[in-house]
């Protein structure tokens, strides 16, 4: 039997620092991981796989509930490293033999004839399952605590994240917005989770110049079976501008998986399907297609994610959200819609070197059938801008035209514009 070394005593730690069950709150991009503990001296020691090191956030470890006068982190043994001088079996050339590993850096053996050579890692059996990466040497961080007690362990992680991801689903003049949460673990470890919490916004981190890896390598890559009854997520409120939800049960999130949950089912204050064009003012004529278009409001707030839209039960597009509150509306197009046409002339009205007055005139033709909304947002540039005859200021270089367009028919509309680019001296 294999003592219980000190490379033994770590494999142990790290095989119940994955299987202990933690707290997580998962932010778009990454995450944090919160453990309870208990230190039953002055000194702690957290131990981590090399690996998990590359997707910490530098300068994240925290240990709260505890007070600690010093922390250092050393590069500690390799899990075969505390092997040395045990018997293990060495398989070659379809024969066993029982050897002795003398150095694990180099995989140095004395086989049962006393002569020592250099073996591969794959020739060598052992009498439990080793951890992965088990010839790297793990770091450490022990904490030197004032007095003994329990605490929370806190860190970032990059291997942890989550994005929302909805579906409008539209038929004639109706719509319904429907979402799902999908929660990434990029990292080899399971995660046994007490309380969740998914939080949207944008949170700056910093990570130091360091690259960090998409994914880390944990001692225990078995994952718990899947819970009888998956968790739902409810609404938790904002903190300072940040959308926060939360998961009702305890969960396994599975090692290397995206695990996905039926999100948020708002309801929409207004729907609207119409016809767009946003262009700039030009003397020449122009003509073309109008873009598909849609503009809601929700009743809830909404974490950015993608959208899909289905046009009775038909993918129409995909556009992507930012984090918009409640009542806030969202506009967007999604592509070209051939059965709106447009032609837009240009009358000089008047005309000076500094600028003129013109007339704007867009002819919309539809081959729908039904009526259809056009909406043109046409800027204007120039020193000295007034559409319509209104009063130059703020955003009066913008004009608007809205109209609506009958099935297989036609819609004009109509703007002046006047132009000055006079210098005020």
């Amino acid at each position: 039997m294999i003592p219980f070394t000190k490379a033994a005593a770590l494999a142990a730690a790290l095989t119940l620092s994955a299987a202990q069950a933690t707290d997580l709150r998962i932010y778009q991009n990454f995450g944090e991981v919160r453990t309870p503990i208990t230190a039953s001296s002055t000194s702690y020691r957290v131990e981590l796989p090399d690996t998990a090191w590359q997707n910490l956030i530098p300068g994240s470890l925290d240990l709260e509930g505890l007070t600690f006068t010093q922390t250092v982190q050393t590069l500690g043994e390799s899990w075969l490293k505390g092997l040395e001088g045990q018997k293990l079996t060495l398989r070659e050339n379809d024969q066993t033999q029982t050897v002795t590993l003398v150095r694990a850096d180099d995989l140095l053996i004395q086989d049962a004839s006393g002569q020592y050579r250099n073996v591969a890692y794959g020739q060598l059996s052992f009498p439990k399952p080793p951890p992965l990466n088990a010839q790297k040497r793990q770091q450490s961080l022990v904490y030197t605590l004032t007095q003994p007690g329990q605490g929370t362990l806190s860190y970032l992680t990059r291997a942890l994240g989550w994005t929302p991801r909805y579906t409008l689903k539209t038929s004639g003049s109706s719509a319904a917005l429907s979402a799902l949460a999908d929660i990434r673990n990029n990292s080899d470890q399971p995660y046994n989770v007490t309380a969740t919490e998914l939080l949207a916004g944008q949170v700056d981190i910093q990570d130091n110049g360091q690259a960090l890896s998409q994914r880390f390598e944990a001692a225990d890559t078995v994952s718990a079976p899947a819970p009888a009854a998956a968790p739902k997520v409810g609404t938790l409120g904002t903190v300072n501008g940040l959308y926060r939800y939360g998961l009702d049960t305890a969960f396994t999130l599975p090692a290397l998986s995206t695990y996905t949950l039926p999100f948020l089912t708002p309801k929409l204050s207004t729907f609207e399907r119409f016809a767009s064009l946003d262009a700039y003012f030009d003397l020449q004529p122009t003509n073309g297609t109008l873009n598909r278009a849609y503009r809601f409001k929700a009743d809830q707030n909404l974490p950015g994610g993608q959208l899909t839209v289905r046009e009775d039960g038909r993918i129409a597009g995909q556009t992507s959200i930012s984090e918009t509150a409640k009542g806030q509306e969202i506009e967007f197009s999604l592509g070209r819609d051939p059965d709106i046409r447009y032609s837009r002339s240009v009358q000089t009205l008047s005309s000076s070197k500094n600028g003129g007055s013109y007339k704007v005139t867009y002819l919309f033709e539809s081959s729908k059938d039904r009526q259809v909304r056009a909406e043109v947002s046409e800027r204007v540039g120039g020193r000295k801008v007034i559409i319509d005859g209104g009063q130059p200021g703020a955003n009066q270089n913008l004009a608007e035209l809205r109209v609506d367009v009958p099935a297989g028919g036609k819609a004009t509309k109509s703007f002046t514009v006047l132009i000055d680019n006079t210098v005020q001296k």
